[in-house]
């Protein structure tokens, strides 16, 4: 029972460092600002693309500002209705 109990907590401490949005990535907090701040363009494409796909609203702009989005919008990968929410949003916000 120890042994399980362990495990679980370790499993815990694992995915608390993982961002809820990269479930099937092995990318830290860490991990994902070094992306968005890195000079990689394809790989912060991605990480962009991810962040407004599968992050909650409020927890996007803890990684990228509305300025980013707006400037970076046109070279991101999203899902047509995730897009579509997007595009929308800026519209309505400018």
């Amino acid at each position: 029972m120890q042994e399980w109990l362990w495990s679980c907590d370790k499993i815990d401490r694992m995915i608390g460092n993982r961002p809820y949005f990269l479930w099937d990535y092995d990318l830290t907090e860490r991990g994902v600002r070094e992306v968005l701040r890195g000079s990689n363009q394809t790989d912060k494409i991605w990480m962009l693309s991810r962040i407004l796909e599968s992050a909650r609203f409020e927890d996007v702009w803890k990684y990228i500002s509305l300025s980013e989005v707006k400037s970076m919008f046109h070279l991101l990968k999203l899902k047509p209705a995730v897009r579509r929410a997007w595009e929308h949003a800026l519209t309505v916000w400018q």
